[in-house]
């Protein structure tokens, strides 16, 4: 007896939302989750087919170019630029100055990568602002905009709305190509270059050095954090090309900086810089690890041009400022006892500034590690840092289409370091067997995509005590 044939109905597809249909914020994620996000497609290739200012600069010019009605400083490099752009931001905003500071990626929510005197932007504001800029992408020619280019158009828009008296703007990819390379600073901050996105800068520090000094302007001065002997060339070069003034923040200048320890701050930085316009002596570095110390070397390099250049900046107001500092993701112990700490280390430099900060600034007896990636990273740069101070590692899934198969990560690992390793498919199952692994005295470290920082944010802040 034959069997029938069952035709089963075909899934309804959901219609892609379109721009008259952002009337609240939930309308407004659905909308640029609808876009092309290549912050999330694998092996994106980065040339001016995909990537490029032509099609910004349109929307930009339909939306009356906002970005023109506001000064502003571009941060641009591999590592260190949200802490940087969230330092000056801070001490800028405590002298009295309206700043607006625009970052990326985020952790919980998109309105933290749109922010005014501190505070984001609102569900309601978001709405609207994304609202009035995806029409335009039509009229300015721009039929398939994407996620990057509609919300730097909005953080601009929204920055020109509220009349800040200068944005703070952390590049995103790259920077020769990035949507953010249509505005004209007053001052480059250029942070720690290192090795990462591969598919898409290069596999080597001069390739991704070239594109990141793309950004330099005609004048406008750059601050530097140290950079590799190797690269250094470049970047003078760059930066000779545009008559732009280059400054390095550990050189030219008096600077210094130590570790102490005190009751209230526990381990912390200090650092002092001194120059022809600003004294900035014994200043409590907020971020802990000495990488933040370099981070915090340019801000102050930054701070101390906005002076020159006409700013009404006071040294002490800024200090104070600078103790406002707070940021998700960096360092950041969600849980006590035992001791949960989230780090979005995302490429090899940045997980052994990591390892490094946590040896220095935390009392614990044992270490493990959670960890995932995503694929296209430096996932055998990442590993070898990772036995700097891991005692046990957890490997998982960043529970993106991009991540990295969490038994290959184990694969790896135990291949270039002959200890053991284990595998969790999801974060809730590695911190189920980290839970168990680990006293009151040890320590945590959730790192490798702040996908999973903010996975464990949401799940483990605050509940585990």
């Amino acid at each position: 007896m034959s069997r029938a044939t069952v035709t089963r109905p075909k899934r309804a597809t959901r219609p892609k939302p379109s721009a008259k249909d952002i009337r609240t914020f939930r309308s407004a994620v659905n909308y640029l989750d609808s876009l092309t996000n290549f912050e999330r497609i694998i092996g994106r290739q980065y040339s001016s087919s995909k990537f490029g200012l032509a099609r910004m600069n349109r929307i930009l010019s339909e939306l009356g170019n906002p970005h023109r009605e506001f000064k502003s400083v571009h941060i641009v490099g591999t590592k260190g630029k949200g802490s940087t752009a969230a330092m000056l931001a801070c001490m800028l905003r405590h002298c009295g100055i309206r700043v607006g500071l625009y970052t990326s990626p985020h952790i919980l929510s998109l309105r933290e990568r749109i922010v005014v005197d501190g505070k984001m932007i609102s569900e309601a504001a978001f709405a609207r602002t994304i609202a009035a800029v995806a029409p335009v992408t039509t009229k300015a020619r721009v039929p398939d905009p994407t996620y990057f280019e509609v919300i730097t158009a909005a953080a601009f828009k929204y920055f020109a709305d509220q009349e800040v008296d200068l944005a703070v703007v952390e590049a995103g990819l790259g920077g020769r190509l990035d949507s953010t390379n249509v505005i004209h600073p007053e001052v480059v901050g250029l942070t720690s270059i290192s090795l990462d996105h591969f598919p898409q800068l290069g596999t080597s520090l001069e390739s991704i050095t070239k594109e990141k000094v793309g950004v330099f302007k005609k004048k406008i001065p750059v601050i530097s954090a140290p950079q590799p002997p190797s690269v250094r060339e470049i970047i003078r070069e760059a930066a000779d090309a545009v008559a732009a003034p280059l400054r390095y923040s550990n050189e030219d200048v008096a600077f210094s900086y130590r570790f102490e320890f005190s009751r209230s701050a526990g381990r912390h930085a200090r650092i002092c810089l001194t120059t022809p316009t600003s004294r900035f002596e014994h200043l409590h570095v907020p971020l802990l690890g000495e990488h933040q110390a370099v981070n915090c070397s340019v801000a102050l390099g930054l701070l101390d041009i906005l002076k020159q250049r006409g700013f009404a900046i006071d040294d002490q107001l800024a200090m104070e400022g600078l103790s406002h500092v707070d940021l998700l993701g960096r360092m950041q112990v969600i849980a006590e006892s035992p001791q949960i700490l989230v780090d979005g280390a995302h490429n090899a430099a940045s997980v052994a500034a990591l390892m490094h900060a946590i040896g220095q600034n935390i009392a614990y007896d044992s270490m493990v590690v959670i960890f995932a990636c995503h694929k296209d990273k430096d996932i055998a740069g990442m590993i070898r840092r990772l036995q700097l101070g891991a005692d046990k590692v957890i490997f998982t899934s960043t529970g993106s289409p991009r991540s990295a198969e969490p038994a290959e990560l184990a694969a790896q690992y135990i291949e270039h370091s002959g200890k053991m390793a284990q595998v969790a498919s999801r974060l809730d199952g590695a911190m189920q067997i980290a839970l168990g692994a680990v006293s009151r005295e040890d320590i945590i470290c959730v790192t490798g995509s702040f996908y999973l920082v903010a996975e464990a944010i949401r799940k483990y802040s605050q509940k585990t005590s």
